[in-house]
């Protein structure tokens, strides 16, 4: 059992804290899940996945791994690409500051190491885009170095094996819950401790009702002996406030090519291409003013167009704390010559858009106008 001492988050030790890595191992090797990057755990690999699993679900991560992989297989042919083709490849993933510190990190590793993935952790930590507990999983991983590990998966199961019941979203329970991370993975196969940890917390230890009959490791778990784990762990009562938005993209179209707007830095979609968009503001709600978004276009490119009043598509979509609701308008009998501010504007054919990394709304108009 796990022995708590007030004020302690808890600790398990000797012949106990090996029952608890072999019960745990022997569940991972039987149960766990067949993903590419666990096939050949090399450091680069593995750093492309724990990037791309951040924040983002391993089954919708498993088919962009690949597709990655097979684009820039190691990390000199990753820093070699435009920037632009590692949005690409990274388009539908969101969170697309991630693929920049990714592009960013791999000129790092060839300009300062030589093309060689660091095995330092305090060099690896020093790399654009990674903490403490990337670098942690990183090189438990992909060296079978012992570090610890604290992420979403591993905080609820940490909590309820310690029914820990302060708010874990505190900096005081977050350093508590990782000093009980550190005495976990130990030196044999610290790797697959981490992993089996995550899995467990994915698979079994779930969000909800945990299901604990097929928890390797119940009978370490205070919670389940409690009956309460379903309760755990406690994230404070923070509200997310959500803000409604109404917005226009409009899709100007001239002798077969349509304009696209690369969206500058300090703008959430930074890089990446989309369709020229407005914000509809104080006409949310009200009919849409189509001689006011003409005249928003025009000043944003130069050009002139009669917009048809019933919109190509409506889409709804969520950014971070932002409800949005896009009304997507064709732009027809086009004057005027497109304002080109650098790299900002363009007219784009149709074959040119597949290759350009866009927005996922943006995505989506192109794929409905283009589509037979």
């Amino acid at each position: 059992m796990i022995d708590r001492q007030q004020g302690d988050t808890g600790v398990i030790r000797g012949p106990v804290l090996e029952r608890f890595r072999r019960l745990i191992l022997e569940w991972f090797d039987s149960s766990h899940r067949e993903l590419p990057w666990r096939s050949d755990p090399t450091l680069y690999r593995v750093w492309i996945s724990e990037i791309m699993l951040q924040q983002t679900q391993v089954a919708t991560v498993v088919d962009y791994f690949e597709r990655f992989m097979r684009k820039f297989p190691d990390v000199r042919r990753l820093a070699a690409a435009d920037e632009s083709e590692v949005l690409r490849a990274w388009e539908g993933l969101g969170y697309y500051r991630r693929a920049k510190q990714l592009h960013a990190a791999a000129r790092q590793i060839v300009t300062e190491h030589g093309g060689r993935f660091p095995q330092s952790f305090d060099e690896v930590r020093a790399l654009p885009g990674i903490g403490r507990y990337t670098a942690g999983a990183i090189l438990s991983i992909g060296a079978a170095q012992s570090h610890p590990i604290l992420e979403g998966n591993t905080i609820r199961l940490f909590a309820r094996l310690l029914n820990f019941r302060d708010d874990v979203t505190t900096s005081a329970s977050l350093r508590r819950l990782w000093e009980f991370a550190e005495t976990l993975p130990g030196n044999e196969r610290p790797g697959d401790v981490n992993q089996a940890l995550m899995e467990l917390g994915s698979l079994i230890c779930q969000p909800g009702p945990p299901r604990c009959l097929l928890c390797p490791v119940s009978e370490f778990c205070k919670a389940y002996q409690q009956g309460n784990p379903e309760s755990l762990p406690n994230k404070g009562h923070r509200t997310t406030r959500y803000e409604t938005l109404h917005q226009a993209a409009i899709v100007v179209a001239r002798r077969g090519r349509v304009v696209l707007r690369r969206c500058p830095p300090g703008e959430h979609w930074a890089g990446l291409w989309d369709f020229p968009r407005f914000s509809i503001g104080e006409m949310a709600g009200e009919p849409t003013s189509l001689t006011a978004l003409q005249r928003e276009l025009r000043l944003a490119t130069g050009l002139d167009a009669r917009l048809v009043p019933a919109p190509l598509a409506t889409i709804r979509h969520s950014v971070t704390r932002f409800r949005i609701r896009l009304d997507c308008f064709l732009g027809e009998s086009v004057t005027g010559r497109l304002r080109r501010k650098p790299d900002w504007l363009e007219w784009v054919s149709p074959d040119e858009l597949e290759d350009r990394p866009m927005s996922v709304t943006g995505r989506k108009i192109a794929r409905a106008l283009f589509s037979e």
